[in-house]
């Protein structure tokens, strides 16, 4: 075999069945590899929208997502969304073609070294050699998915792909889980035992059907109230009693949220990754007067918080290892069920025409099982608080990064994957501009993905900030686009809506339609203001 058919057989093994890029002249030994492995290549109008689809397949198979990029611009294309793949915690496999070490020295159209431009936002970076490709795609592969997952570069030199290599397969045995042990799984047992006011924190670490399992098992073993981070949003069915729904970037779900954390007495964080909470979070808890247990994936290097006792190791093993045997009553007191009302009532839709109402009817209409993505930006806080999630990965976004320009390709990789399920879209207007023409990608795909995008021609959230520094308007408001007759001139359907009867229709003749909707959803700037 080629050099490049290992890496491709390898990531076969692994589950992987789609990449995605942009390729050049300096990839197509690679290109070919995959295809002749078995993996489909997705071309894409950008790397960067690329990426993101990668990760949503990885939502929905478990198997890393892979990214394809030329060498130099391809490759410097995408380092946004590697970067987000490293924050927000997603197993990528980035294979950049590169010239010969050789002709580098002589040449230099396009080169640079972009193992240094990939060091800083991966957990590891590589150069191929043939000799060992089978061992780099395997390390490549272990260092992506285990720990903490994020993404992992390997470099490809044109002559390396094609020349002869002979070894292949997985070279290890598979890690298993590591769970509390000593005299502190103990004391944890008896501090457990004895919670009257126990409190659910989960996050990303815990983000498996292993990890909901555990957390919803905890929940209902202690009587704990759960509270998620955006991302593990559905670790616990937010239909459950229990649900306290996400946290994360909402000043006004904080203002309910915090003062219920610092009534717990016993606080058990699961997989809680405080990458993607904003400042509000920082020390929300005393851990000399609290008792605060943390399970995480890596030791506590971000200092956001401390713990009473902390544990590294697989979240969703760990909490069954310390959970007492007889249930618990649960909360004392009402802070609890007052907590929860006040959420309802402050995320309710209200009668008024805005952004609220309109997600509350994309609920309403779309079938239960819907796979949502949300973009960066006033309606994706929101959204992250009204979006009820009743299974793990239902809503994925980037919450640790939080960058722009993601909702779209996310929602064409998921909808790649679970052709047979609907699947929306929620865009704010500028970032859906920033990747429309992944549009193309949909329709050549035949997906009949719902993209649902916020019109209201302003960057909003940074509109509502400038304003709340008693700023001069600029530089956040633009000129609107018929972003309906944008969605048609690309092959699908597209509409635009200015109230709540316009939205139902417009969501159900979606569910019909044999392609990809556009759904321009007409709103006022200021239509967030005290929404969040």
């Amino acid at each position: 075999m080629r050099a490049a058919d290992v890496i491709a057989k390898r990531l076969y093994e692994q589950g992987c069945r789609w990449a995605f890029g942009m390729p050049g002249g300096e990839v197509l030994t690679l290109l070919d590899a995959l295809d002749k492995a078995g993996i489909e290549f997705v071309l894409c109008r950008h790397e960067n929208a690329a990426g993101f689809m990668a990760e949503a397949t990885y939502h929905r198979t478990g198997a890393p997502g892979i990214l394809l990029t030329t060498v130099g611009p391809g490759a410097l294309n995408c380092v946004n969304v590697v970067e987000n793949a490293r924050q927000d915690r997603v197993p990528m496999i980035v294979l950049t073609g590169c010239v010969d070490p050789e002709t580098a020295q002589v040449y230099t159209h396009q080169v640079l070294d972009q193992r240094q431009v990939f060091q800083p936002v991966t957990k590891a970076s590589y150069t191929l050699s043939a000799g060992a490709a089978h061992v780099t795609i395997d390390k490549a592969i272990g260092i992506a998915t285990e720990g903490r997952p994020g993404p992992v570069h390997i470099d490809v030199p044109i002559s390396v792909a094609d020349a002869p290599a002979s070894g292949e397969g997985v070279l290890r045995c598979p890690v298993g889980p590591m769970v509390p042990a000593g005299a502190d799984l103990d004391v944890v047992r008896g501090l457990l035992k004895h919670a009257r006011r126990p409190l659910i924190l989960a996050g990303v670490d815990a983000l498996s059907e292993a990890g909901a399992a555990a957390v919803q098992s905890a929940a209902e073993r202690l009587g704990a109230p759960v509270i998620t981070t955006y991302k593990a949003k559905g670790l616990l069915p937010e239909d459950h009693p229990l649900a306290l729904g996400g946290a994360g970037l909402s000043p006004m779900a904080d203002k309910i949220l915090l003062p219920l954390v610092e009534k717990a007495d016993v606080i058990l964080a699961i997989g809680y990754d405080p990458i993607e909470m904003r400042i509000g979070w920082q020390r929300p808890w005393d851990p000399e007067v609290q008792t605060v247990i943390d399970l995480t994936a890596e030791p506590n290097h971000h200092y956001m918080h401390q713990s009473t006792y902390s544990f590294i190791g697989d979240c969703a093993h760990s909490v069954l290892a310390i959970l007492p045997e007889t249930p618990l009553s649960g909360w004392e007191g009402a802070e609890f069920g007052e907590a929860k009302a006040a959420l309802k009532t402050l995320f309710s839709a209200g009668e008024e025409w805005g952004p609220a109402q309109a997600i509350e009817i994309c609920q309403e209409v779309l079938p239960v099982d819907t796979l949502a993505t949300a973009d960066s930006g006033a309606h994706r806080i929101l959204l992250s608080q009204m979006w009820t999630c009743r299974s793990p990965r239902a809503l994925t976004q980037s919450s640790g990064f939080c960058t722009m320009g993601c909702a779209v390709p996310l929602a064409i990789g998921t909808q790649l994957v679970e052709r047979d399920r609907t699947v929306v879209s929620f865009s704010g207007d500028a970032g859906f501009l920033m990747v429309v023409g992944e549009l193309a990608t949909a329709a050549e795909q035949g997906l009949k993905t719902i993209f649902v995008v916020f019109d209201d021609a302003s960057l909003a959230l940074i509109e509502l900030k400038q304003r709340a520094r008693d700023m001069k308007n600029v530089g956040v408001d633009f000129k609107g686009t018929d972003l309906a007759a944008v969605g048609r001139s690309f092959g699908g359907e597209g509409v635009s809506v200015s109230d709540a009867d316009g939205l139902r229709a417009a969501l159900q003749s979606a569910l019909a339609a044999d392609t990809f909707t556009v759904i321009a959803v007409q709103i006022d700037r200021k239509a967030y203001d005290n929404a969040f």
